[in-house]
């Protein structure tokens, strides 16, 4: 916009011309009556410097001219604002939700450690703060999930997910300097090592547990049902590791008095414990998932028995669909898989055998992908007689539905937890559209209550939608490789983000990963604020920070 004191003025373009060019003019005019008339060079000296000062007040005049000009907002002048290309500003969007994401679980982690040494009222505003991030976080997901589905206006939608973004992280980072204050881990530093020590021991029984229940689970199931956990077992001994040589350097430094670097140290500790605690947890889920699928699929045979049955009377009808006959052969064959049996074409049981294997694949060997079979073949038959699910068995649909999609959503957020170093952006869209969905079909006390169909159907998608991100995820991590650098053995630690990069400074070389320290309660401006300088630096002798992960172990890492 014109300022102010410019629309005060009369603002005619000839009137501002001659005003602009009467300087010159006038400079001109004495330089010929002085060429005419001079008599000596003191007659000259007068004339010459009027004429510089004329020059000099035409440019001034220029300047001001091009400068206001350039700064003119208006319509017809001045420079059009920088548009930023699409293809640049999703690049930001997604760069925005990747890093928000890691704020918010970064986050939750270093709370959960506060509320132990502070209790749950000491740390409320910081849990408010958290809380408001992850709603404006799942509400740039739900942006950017119509995004992807086509929906809406491009560059509106980008914009209005960065809006969601900036407010999430600006909240975290409005709170961080207080949370450090309440926290004061500086003061009460040699108190948390011992806290973190308690729950490492602790910690480290369980994972000899899992061992155990990862073993219990080979033995009796195949392999895709146990697949989400394969290999964490020696993941969260990674965990362990690191953290038992973080809070053993901790505890060093504060024998020296280097509190500041005992306590990047301990924070670095704590994100390991928590992780692995994260991969204990999921692996004792996992088992428990199995256990329920393999006691609901009798009730489950029996109902989906009923309803092939029932849709045998609807053959020939007009509330029948022309593939319902295909869909009954089609769910004989599933149950026969299911209870082990050998399935005709006809569905009877006789005729041509299964095809081998294809019993163990779907059946008890694994009752949650049996459970999910099943209702794949209610959901059909439901569609080829055009109704919805009703009637007294959609209860018991809905929760073997939940069982499965519970399972899958919480086998794919502990990966995404324990891999965020590298999972990128679609994979964390899908996988906070199945946790959004699965928040709605398990609703059954806050209103509005989904009704059964509502709720089967985003049973089914937030099922589906998990898996994809599991498998989106997975790809992620393998592009990403293996993050161990020369002497720093901190590769799972980087993986699972609990150690930031080094900002490059200018004319700095780029450091290896991991090298900034570990992250902190805050949003993008703030959570690496604990910069761990050369604490995670690999030094000149090509080994620096903590010993080199062994992956192998086959046994529990030592007490601290």
């Amino acid at each position: 916009m014109t300022p102010p004191h410019r629309r005060r003025r009369p603002c005619r373009a000839a009137a501002y011309a001659a005003v602009r060019w009467v300087p010159a003019v006038f400079g001109t005019a004495l330089v010929v009556a002085v060429g005419r008339n001079r008599t000596s060079a003191d007659d000259l000296m007068l004339p010459l410097v009027v004429v510089v000062a004329a020059v000099a007040l035409a440019a001034y005049a220029g300047v001001r001219r091009r400068r206001r000009m350039t700064m003119r907002t208006t319509p017809g002048g001045g420079t059009a604002p920088t548009v930023v290309p699409l293809d640049e500003l999703d690049r930001r969007a997604q760069r925005s939700l990747v890093g928000i994401d890691d704020c918010v679980r970064t986050s939750r982690e270093e709370l959960s450690s506060a509320a132990t040494q502070l209790g749950d009222d000491a740390v409320r505003l910081y849990a408010d703060a958290v809380d408001f991030a992850a709603a404006e976080l799942a509400a740039a997901f739900r942006v950017r999930r119509r995004l992807d589905e086509g929906e809406g206006k491009t560059r509106e939608l980008l914009e209005e997910t960065l809006a969601h973004c900036a407010a999430a992280g600006r909240r975290l980072d409005a709170e961080a300097a207080g949370f450090d204050r309440t926290r004061a881990l500086e003061r009460t530093a040699r108190d948390a090592v011992e806290r973190a020590e308690g729950r490492f021991r602790k910690l480290a029984a369980r994972v000899a547990d899992a061992d155990g229940t990862l073993a219990g689970l080979r033995e009796r199931y195949v392999l895709s049902a146990y697949m989400p956990v394969v290999g964490q077992d020696e993941r969260a001994k990674d965990r362990l590791l690191f953290a038992t040589s973080g809070l053993n350097r901790a505890r060093q430094a504060l024998d020296r008095g280097e509190t500041e670097a005992a306590v990047v140290q301990l924070r670095a500790a704590e994100a390991a414990v928590h992780q692995a605690a994260v991969i204990v947890d999921g692996i004792a889920r996992l088992a428990s998932d199995l256990t329920a699928a393999t006691e609901a699929l009798p009730a489950a045979l029996l109902d989906t028995q009923a309803a092939l049955e029932e849709a045998r009377g609807q053959l020939g009808t007009e509330a029948a669909r022309g593939d319902l006959r295909g869909r009954i052969a089609y769910g004989e064959t599933v149950l026969a898989q299911v209870r082990g049996e050998a399935a005709g074409e006809d569905g009877t049981g006789a005729g041509e055998a299964a095809a081998p294997g294809a019993a163990a694949a779907c059946g008890r060997d694994d009752p949650v992908d049996a459970l999910r079979g099943i209702e794949q073949v209610s959901a059909g038959l439901d569609r080829a007689l055009w109704r919805e699910p009703d009637g007294p068995h959609v209860l018991g649909r809905l929760e073997r539905a939940l069982l499965a999609a519970r399972s899958s959503v919480g086998a794919a957020s502990d990966y995404v937890t324990t891999h965020r170093g590298a999972v990128g952006c679609e994979a964390r869209t899908r996988l906070a559209e199945a946790e959004w969905r699965l928040r709605r079909a398990g609703n059954t006390e806050v209103p509005p209550v989904p009704a059964p169909p509502v709720a089967l159907t985003d049973a089914r998608e937030a099922d589906a939608l998990a898996r994809q991100a599991r498998q989106l995820a997975e790809r992620d991590v393998r592009a990403y490789g293996t993050p161990y650098g020369v002497g720093i053995g901190t590769g799972g630690a980087v993986l699972g983000g609990i150690l930031l990069d080094a900002p490059r400074r200018p004319g700095e070389r780029a450091g290896h990963p991991g090298d900034g320290g570990p992250a902190c309660y805050g949003g993008p401006g703030t959570r690496g604020r604990r910069d761990g300088g050369e604490l995670f630096r690999p030094s000149r002798e090509g080994s620096a920070g903590p010993s080199p992960p062994r992956t192998g172990s086959a046994t529990p890492p030592p007490d601290p």
